[in-house]
């Protein structure tokens, strides 16, 4: 080095702080500082590992057999509608209103084995047009059923029944027949009154069946 310059560098180096090192020429460039080594991932314990796959088989296994089930579920429904309907058994249920004119309907139930299959009413006295319907018309499960009728009447005061106008009462009524395979039942629910001297206006009111059962092929839609 040029021993001119050298005592100049050497004072520029004292002026920049003890440092700042001057690189003589010919000197390598320093070398670049070492990055950190990468963490090392997690090691995994094989028996958590474990667990956590059977825990997933078993929830696979479980839903597997729920999936069993509802298809076993579905075909014992559908082999019981198909076979309710082709070669089971009918019923069929007609109302009819044979009641005077000193009582109104108000409110008219249905009940085939405590299902209901009919409800309706109306105070205003229009179901005393509905002298005769077809309350259902369906298959059903061989066997013996129940069928229940409530109907809710209010006295109009008509004749003789004067006295009696606006009272209320309820009626009331089972029966049960049974189903055979292959035939339809028709069962006739007739509202009517008693007969006979000595019966409240309350306890005129009554319920009468009627039900006969034939082959499905001789069977008819009308009452």
């Amino acid at each position: 080095m040029n021993r001119v310059l050298l005592p100049v560098l050497v004072g520029v180096a004292g002026l920049l702080g003890p440092g700042v090192a001057l690189a003589q020429a010919g000197d390598p460039p320093p070398a670049a500082p070492a990055e950190a080594p990468a963490p090392a991932p997690a090691a995994v314990d094989p028996g958590e590992y474990n667990r956590q796959l059977l825990s997933i088989e078993e929830d696979v296994h479980a839903l597997k057999e729920r999936v069993f089930r509802a298809k076993a579920t579905l075909q014992l429904l559908k082999e019981i509608v198909v076979q309710g309907s082709a070669a089971g058994s009918r019923a069929t249920v007609w109302h009819e209103n044979k009641l005077g004119r000193a009582y109104q309907v108000d409110s008219i139930a249905y009940y085939v084995d405590g299902q209901s299959k009919f409800a309706k009413a109306d105070p205003s006295g229009s179901l005393d047009q509905m002298t005769e319907f077809k309350v259902f018309e369906g298959a059903v499960p061989p066997g013996e059923h129940n069928l229940t009728v409530s109907i809710k009447l209010r006295g109009t005061g008509y004749g003789i029944f004067s006295y009696a106008r606006s009272i209320e009462m309820n009626v009331q009524a089972s029966t049960a027949f049974i189903a055979e395979e292959g035939k339809d039942c028709s069962v006739r629910a007739r509202v009517d009154e008693r007969k006979g001297i000595g019966r409240s206006f309350v306890e005129r009111p009554r319920v009468e069946f009627t039900t006969s059962c034939v082959r499905s092929s001789d069977a008819v839609g009308s009452p």
